[in-house]
């Protein structure tokens, strides 16, 4: 009986001494171009390669829980990939998702002839993330003069409590759905990546490269359920649109269908995208 107990013993031991499959985590902040993340994790796909969605309020949150490493991956645009790599080299775009086409816009209380003979214009903005980017090329782009601007850091959340004000001049740098509430108090959308073809806005699946390389089956599946998502929000926007409300703010269904209008699906990139990518360095060869 004692030799029993020592085998099993044993047994358990070694059982237990095997590694168990790591589960990785992905930070989402709210923004329409996710929403096939947030789709796969609410049906369950996610599930399935024990990846666990983190959400967060803003890009920049994001980025900040990936560098203390409370994450594997983060969803991200250029300007996060370029500010983290300073600390992270090996991080890459891994799966496309999508371009902002309208997505990522000015808002203000004035019109932009009136913005350029201000004085003094209080902006408001994630100063860390692709919000920056935007305020520079619209400031080259319309000929205002950034010396005119009080620069004032906020996440997305934060701006949300913006007060609509006739006494000063403001603009906001904002991005759907947080324009929506923006929108409803009275600020006015005066430029958007629509017409500013300067800058170019392109979100991705992010993460390290030795993170891939220790299981490449893993990423490769988790593309395919990227554009299974991708294909099902196309073809039943109602069903997408009650899984992932309460990630993007509680849009209305409305709403949600107009910013899907801002956003064009690069999952499947194009020959010509790719070449533009390489312009910001995004390589073909660490895209899955």
């Amino acid at each position: 009986m004692r030799y029993f107990f020592l085998l099993l013993s044993a047994f358990l031991l070694v059982s237990c001494s095997k590694d168990e499959p790591k589960q990785l985590k992905i930070a989402v902040n709210s923004w329409i171009g996710y929403t096939p993340v947030f789709y796969a994790y609410e049906k369950g796909y996610l599930k399935e390669l024990n990846i666990k969605l983190i959400p967060t309020v803003s890009l920049g949150e994001s980025a900040d829980i990936f560098s203390v490493a409370k994450v594997d991956m983060l969803t991200a645009t250029q300007h996060e990939v370029n500010s983290l790599k300073k600390n992270f080299p090996s991080l890459e775009p891994i799966i496309l998702i999508d371009r902002s086409d309208g997505g990522d816009m000015i808002l203000s209380n004035r019109s932009i002839q009136t913005l350029k003979k201000s004085k003094k214009i209080y902006v408001y903005l994630e100063i860390d993330s692709i919000n920056k980017e935007m305020i520079q090329h619209f400031t080259k782009y319309y000929h205002l003069n950034s010396k005119n601007m009080i620069y004032i850091n906020k996440d997305q959340s934060q701006i949300q409590d913006i007060q609509y004000s006739d006494k000063k001049d403001i603009i906001v740098v904002t991005y759907t759905p947080y324009d929506t509430k923006l929108k409803s108090i009275g600020f006015k959308e005066i430029s958007s990546t629509k017409n500013i073809k300067s800058i170019l806005v392109v979100d991705a699946i992010c993460t390290t490269l030795e993170l891939v390389q220790n299981d490449k089956e893993k990423f490769n599946k988790f593309k395919l359920l990227i554009d299974k998502s991708i294909k099902e929000i196309d073809n039943d926007p109602k069903l997408s649109y009650n899984l992932t409300k309460k990630y993007l703010n509680n849009i209305t269904f409305e709403e949600y269908t107009d910013s899907m209008k801002s956003i064009k699906w690069i999952n499947q990139p194009s020959d010509a995208l790719l070449l533009e990518l390489e312009k910001i360095h995004y390589l073909e060869k660490n895209l899955i």
